[in-house]
């Protein structure tokens, strides 16, 4: 095994381990969640959901439109490409729900607020 696939190898662990942070972090916010909670607590936890949800669905569109250049996925550049496209991806994601989502976080925000019980 020579080291170039090494490195393709931690980028992809590090770009999956981030993507789980980033899942766990969600969900230790929302295990939180209680009847004392506030609304601006659940409102942002929802909004951090959906945001992950628009992230996710975009790096989807991404990965089915792109071509993967097999001889150019151990390089460096690659790598670098990749990683700020989902820094670039995760923006993007954070203005589209600020710009024109809400009804998902404003459907859940309505749901949780009835199950918690927060007034």
């Amino acid at each position: 095994m020579d080291i170039s696939s090494l490195n393709g190898l931690s980028y992809s662990t590090a770009q999956t381990q981030a993507g789980s942070a980033a899942a766990s972090s969600i969900t230790s916010a929302a295990s939180k969640l209680s009847s004392e909670s506030s609304e601006e607590e659940l409102k942002g936890v929802l909004k951090d959901f959906e945001s992950y949800f628009v992230e996710q669905m975009l790096k989807e569109v991404k990965d089915s439109l792109t071509m993967s250049d097999d001889e150019d996925s151990d390089s460096t550049m690659s790598q670098y490409k990749d990683l700020y496209m989902d820094q670039a991806i995760e923006l993007v994601a954070d203005e589209v729900v600020d710009s024109l989502g809400g009804n998902v976080t404003q459907q859940l925000y309505e749901q949780m607020k009835r199950n918690y019980n927060i007034q």
